[in-house]
Protein backbone atom coordinates (compact mmCIF):
# COMPACT_ATOMS: atom_id res chain seq x y z
CA UNK A 1 0.00 0.00 0.00
CA UNK A 2 0.93 3.63 -0.92
CA UNK A 3 -1.67 5.57 1.49
CA UNK A 4 1.56 6.64 4.11
CA UNK A 5 3.08 9.70 4.35
CA UNK A 6 5.84 11.87 6.35
CA UNK A 7 4.36 14.53 8.03
CA UNK A 8 7.65 15.55 10.28
CA UNK A 9 10.29 14.15 11.52
CA UNK A 10 8.49 12.74 14.47
CA UNK A 11 5.25 12.06 12.74
CA UNK A 12 3.39 9.67 10.05
CA UNK A 13 -0.03 9.72 8.54
CA UNK A 14 -1.27 6.72 7.24
CA UNK A 15 -4.99 5.83 5.54
CA UNK A 16 -7.02 2.75 6.38
CA UNK A 17 -9.40 1.36 4.34
CA UNK A 18 -11.90 1.76 6.88
CA UNK A 19 -11.95 3.04 10.65
CA UNK A 20 -10.31 1.10 13.25
CA UNK A 21 -9.66 1.47 16.78
CA UNK A 22 -5.49 1.16 17.09
CA UNK A 23 -2.84 1.47 19.40
CA UNK A 24 1.10 2.49 19.31
CA UNK A 25 1.18 -1.39 20.04
CA UNK A 26 -0.71 -2.37 17.04
CA UNK A 27 2.09 -1.28 14.49
CA UNK A 28 5.82 -2.30 13.74
CA UNK A 29 8.01 0.45 12.46
CA UNK A 30 11.43 -0.73 10.71
CA UNK A 31 14.29 0.35 8.69
CA UNK A 32 14.89 -1.14 5.36
CA UNK A 33 18.14 -1.39 6.57
CA UNK A 34 17.93 -2.92 10.24
CA UNK A 35 14.90 -4.33 9.54
CA UNK A 36 15.02 -6.45 13.15
CA UNK A 37 15.51 -3.34 14.92
CA UNK A 38 11.81 -1.62 15.52
CA UNK A 39 11.18 1.77 16.15
CA UNK A 40 9.21 2.81 19.05
CA UNK A 41 5.55 4.49 18.34
CA UNK A 42 4.66 6.00 21.25
CA UNK A 43 1.42 7.89 20.26
CA UNK A 44 -1.79 6.99 17.87
CA UNK A 45 -4.78 9.44 16.98
CA UNK A 46 -6.90 9.58 14.47
CA UNK A 47 -7.61 13.13 12.13
CA UNK A 48 -10.40 15.00 13.09
CA UNK A 49 -13.36 14.61 10.94
CA UNK A 50 -11.51 11.95 8.86
CA UNK A 51 -11.58 8.27 11.29
CA UNK A 52 -9.63 6.31 8.37
CA UNK A 53 -6.56 8.87 8.72
CA UNK A 54 -4.50 8.29 11.75
CA UNK A 55 -1.23 9.84 12.60
CA UNK A 56 1.63 7.92 14.22
CA UNK A 57 3.83 9.47 16.47
CA UNK A 58 6.91 8.03 16.47
CA UNK A 59 10.25 8.42 19.75
CA UNK A 60 13.22 8.41 17.22
CA UNK A 61 13.61 11.09 14.88
CA UNK A 62 12.47 10.01 11.35
CA UNK A 63 14.47 10.47 7.94
CA UNK A 64 12.30 11.30 5.30
CA UNK A 65 14.73 10.64 2.74
CA UNK A 66 15.02 6.99 4.42
CA UNK A 67 12.89 3.98 3.37
CA UNK A 68 10.68 2.15 6.22
CA UNK A 69 8.08 -0.47 6.43
CA UNK A 70 4.97 -0.29 8.67
CA UNK A 71 3.04 -3.17 9.41
CA UNK A 72 -0.49 -3.03 11.04
CA UNK A 73 -0.34 -6.25 13.21
CA UNK A 74 -3.53 -7.06 13.96
CA UNK A 75 -4.42 -6.96 10.04
CA UNK A 76 -1.29 -7.81 8.35
CA UNK A 77 -1.85 -4.39 6.50
CA UNK A 78 1.68 -2.76 5.34
CA UNK A 79 2.96 0.66 4.15
CA UNK A 80 5.87 1.25 2.44
CA UNK A 81 7.37 4.36 2.70
CA UNK A 82 10.50 5.51 0.19
CA UNK A 83 11.19 8.59 -1.77
CA UNK A 84 10.24 8.45 -5.46
CA UNK A 85 13.26 7.66 -7.80
CA UNK A 86 12.41 10.78 -9.91
CA UNK A 87 12.49 12.85 -6.52
CA UNK A 88 15.94 11.68 -5.89
CA UNK A 89 17.49 11.76 -8.95
CA UNK A 90 16.46 15.21 -9.26
CA UNK A 91 17.71 16.34 -5.87
CA UNK A 92 20.98 14.57 -6.71
CA UNK A 93 21.13 16.42 -10.10
CA UNK A 94 20.09 20.01 -9.07
CA UNK A 95 22.52 19.17 -5.62
CA UNK A 96 25.14 18.43 -7.30
CA UNK A 97 24.68 21.68 -10.15
CA UNK A 98 23.78 24.35 -8.10
CA UNK A 99 23.57 23.50 -3.99
CA UNK A 100 27.06 22.09 -3.80
CA UNK A 101 28.85 23.17 -6.96
CA UNK A 102 32.37 21.42 -7.25
CA UNK A 103 33.94 24.51 -8.27
CA UNK A 104 32.16 27.25 -6.26
CA UNK A 105 31.63 25.47 -3.20
CA UNK A 106 34.03 22.53 -3.20
CA UNK A 107 36.87 24.21 -4.91
CA UNK A 108 37.79 21.08 -6.71
CA UNK A 109 38.90 21.02 -10.66
CA UNK A 110 40.60 24.36 -10.58
CA UNK A 111 43.57 23.52 -13.12
CA UNK A 112 41.25 23.43 -16.00
CA UNK A 113 38.46 25.76 -14.43
CA UNK A 114 41.08 28.84 -14.66
CA UNK A 115 43.04 27.27 -17.59
CA UNK A 116 40.62 27.18 -19.90
CA UNK A 117 37.94 29.89 -19.06
CA UNK A 118 39.47 32.69 -21.11
CA UNK A 119 37.22 32.60 -24.23
CA UNK A 120 33.61 31.86 -24.05
CA UNK A 121 33.91 29.14 -27.07
CA UNK A 122 36.87 27.18 -25.55
CA UNK A 123 34.96 26.94 -22.23
CA UNK A 124 31.65 25.58 -23.90
CA UNK A 125 33.97 22.84 -25.93
CA UNK A 126 35.82 21.95 -22.01
CA UNK A 127 32.28 21.57 -20.74
CA UNK A 128 30.59 19.58 -23.24
CA UNK A 129 34.19 17.38 -23.21
CA UNK A 130 34.27 17.09 -19.61
CA UNK A 131 30.82 16.10 -19.05
CA UNK A 132 30.49 13.55 -21.67
CA UNK A 133 33.95 11.97 -20.18
CA UNK A 134 32.42 12.65 -16.56
CA UNK A 135 29.39 10.44 -16.85
CA UNK A 136 31.27 7.47 -19.00
CA UNK A 137 33.54 7.18 -16.59
CA UNK A 138 30.94 7.48 -13.52
CA UNK A 139 28.74 4.72 -15.01
CA UNK A 140 31.77 2.32 -16.03
CA UNK A 141 33.65 3.02 -12.81
CA UNK A 142 29.79 2.55 -10.85
CA UNK A 143 29.76 -0.92 -12.96
CA UNK A 144 33.23 -2.08 -12.14
CA UNK A 145 33.27 -1.38 -8.41
CA UNK A 146 29.52 -2.70 -8.03
CA UNK A 147 30.11 -6.25 -9.91
CA UNK A 148 33.23 -6.61 -9.70
CA UNK A 149 35.53 -4.70 -6.63
CA UNK A 150 32.79 -5.06 -4.71
CA UNK A 151 32.01 -9.05 -4.68
CA UNK A 152 35.94 -9.82 -4.46
CA UNK A 153 36.21 -7.94 -1.61
CA UNK A 154 38.88 -5.39 -3.79
CA UNK A 155 38.11 -2.44 -2.67
CA UNK A 156 41.90 -0.87 -1.85
CA UNK A 157 42.01 -0.84 -5.67
CA UNK A 158 39.15 1.66 -6.14
CA UNK A 159 41.45 4.68 -6.79
CA UNK A 160 43.98 2.92 -8.96
CA UNK A 161 40.93 1.83 -11.17
CA UNK A 162 39.09 4.49 -11.73
CA UNK A 163 41.91 6.29 -12.56
CA UNK A 164 42.21 4.09 -14.85
CA UNK A 165 39.20 3.58 -16.28
CA UNK A 166 39.57 7.82 -16.45
CA UNK A 167 42.68 8.09 -18.21
CA UNK A 168 41.37 5.22 -21.33
CA UNK A 169 38.72 7.71 -21.88
CA UNK A 170 40.85 11.08 -21.68
CA UNK A 171 42.48 9.39 -24.17
CA UNK A 172 40.24 8.20 -26.57
CA UNK A 173 38.53 11.41 -26.05
CA UNK A 174 41.70 13.20 -27.17
CA UNK A 175 42.07 11.21 -30.33
CA UNK A 176 38.60 11.58 -31.27
CA UNK A 177 38.68 15.00 -30.82
CA UNK A 178 41.75 15.64 -32.99
CA UNK A 179 40.72 14.12 -35.60
CA UNK A 180 36.74 15.98 -35.39
CA UNK A 181 38.06 19.23 -34.09
CA UNK A 182 41.61 19.69 -34.68
CA UNK A 183 41.35 23.81 -33.95
CA UNK A 184 39.59 23.36 -31.17
CA UNK A 185 42.11 20.22 -30.18
CA UNK A 186 44.71 22.98 -30.12
CA UNK A 187 42.49 25.87 -27.88
CA UNK A 188 42.37 23.59 -25.22
CA UNK A 189 45.94 21.83 -25.48
CA UNK A 190 47.33 20.31 -21.98
CA UNK A 191 44.06 20.24 -20.37
CA UNK A 192 42.29 17.74 -22.06
CA UNK A 193 44.87 15.68 -20.50
CA UNK A 194 44.77 17.11 -17.56
CA UNK A 195 41.25 16.00 -17.01
CA UNK A 196 42.41 12.30 -15.99
CA UNK A 197 43.82 13.59 -12.78
CA UNK A 198 40.82 16.56 -11.70
CA UNK A 199 39.44 15.93 -8.48
CA UNK A 200 35.68 16.39 -9.90
CA UNK A 201 36.37 13.58 -12.59
CA UNK A 202 37.76 11.19 -9.92
CA UNK A 203 35.45 12.34 -6.69
CA UNK A 204 32.02 11.14 -9.00
CA UNK A 205 33.03 7.55 -8.92
CA UNK A 206 34.74 7.82 -5.07
CA UNK A 207 31.87 9.48 -3.07
CA UNK A 208 29.15 6.95 -5.30
CA UNK A 209 31.54 4.28 -4.36
CA UNK A 210 31.62 5.44 -0.58
CA UNK A 211 28.17 5.91 -0.42
CA UNK A 212 26.95 2.85 -1.93
CA UNK A 213 24.42 4.70 -4.50
CA UNK A 214 22.75 3.09 -6.61
CA UNK A 215 22.45 3.13 -10.60
CA UNK A 216 20.02 6.13 -11.02
CA UNK A 217 21.42 7.76 -7.87
CA UNK A 218 25.28 7.77 -9.29
CA UNK A 219 24.50 8.87 -13.11
CA UNK A 220 22.46 11.91 -11.50
CA UNK A 221 26.01 12.41 -9.84
CA UNK A 222 28.07 12.45 -12.96
CA UNK A 223 25.45 14.69 -15.13
CA UNK A 224 25.18 17.16 -12.36
CA UNK A 225 28.46 17.31 -11.79
CA UNK A 226 29.75 17.73 -14.86
CA UNK A 227 26.40 20.72 -15.48
CA UNK A 228 27.91 21.86 -12.67
CA UNK A 229 31.38 22.03 -14.14
CA UNK A 230 30.35 23.27 -17.80
CA UNK A 231 28.37 25.96 -15.59
CA UNK A 232 31.20 27.17 -13.63
CA UNK A 233 33.16 27.37 -16.82
CA UNK A 234 30.42 29.42 -19.15
CA UNK A 235 29.86 31.79 -16.10
CA UNK A 236 33.85 32.66 -15.62
CA UNK A 237 34.17 32.71 -19.40
CA UNK A 238 31.80 35.29 -19.77
CA UNK A 239 32.98 37.24 -16.69
CA UNK A 240 36.79 37.26 -17.65
CA UNK A 241 35.89 38.24 -21.34
CA UNK A 242 34.29 41.48 -19.91
CA UNK A 243 37.04 41.62 -17.42
CA UNK A 244 40.04 42.09 -20.36
CA UNK A 245 37.24 44.87 -22.50
CA UNK A 246 37.64 46.52 -19.03
CA UNK A 247 39.93 48.93 -17.68
CA UNK A 248 41.42 46.83 -14.92
CA UNK A 249 45.11 48.12 -13.09
CA UNK A 250 48.26 46.30 -14.70
CA UNK A 251 48.72 44.60 -11.32
CA UNK A 252 45.24 42.54 -11.18
CA UNK A 253 45.39 41.32 -14.93
CA UNK A 254 45.12 37.88 -15.73
CA UNK A 255 45.39 35.05 -12.57
CA UNK A 256 44.57 37.92 -10.23
CA UNK A 257 41.14 39.05 -11.27
CA UNK A 258 40.27 35.46 -12.44
CA UNK A 259 40.40 34.47 -8.63
CA UNK A 260 38.54 37.19 -7.78
CA UNK A 261 35.65 36.59 -10.17
CA UNK A 262 35.70 33.37 -9.04
CA UNK A 263 35.28 34.46 -5.60
CA UNK A 264 32.65 36.38 -6.36
CA UNK A 265 30.76 33.51 -7.99
CA UNK A 266 31.73 31.27 -4.66
CA UNK A 267 29.86 34.00 -3.05
CA UNK A 268 27.11 34.40 -5.06
CA UNK A 269 26.50 30.55 -4.74
CA UNK A 270 26.30 30.50 -1.14
CA UNK A 271 22.74 31.21 -1.85
CA UNK A 272 22.24 28.01 -2.41
CA UNK A 273 23.81 26.73 0.56
CA UNK A 274 21.12 25.40 3.26
CA UNK A 275 18.47 24.96 0.20
CA UNK A 276 16.34 21.16 0.32
CA UNK A 277 15.39 20.16 -2.80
Amino acid sequence: MSDAQFLNDHQIEIILPQPLTVAPNDFRLQTKQDPDIPLAITKTESVQGRPQHILLTTQTTLDPNGSYQLTLRPTGMQWHMAPSLVGTVLSVLLTACLVQNFVFTRYLGLCVFFGVSRKRETAIGMGVTFTFVGILSGLLAWIINRFVLGPLKLDFLQIIVFIGIISFLVQMTDTVLKKINRPLHKKFGIYVVLITTNCIILAVPLLNAMNNTGFWESLALAIGSGLGFALALFLMSCAREKADLAPVPAFFKGLPIAFILAGLFALAFLGFSGLKI
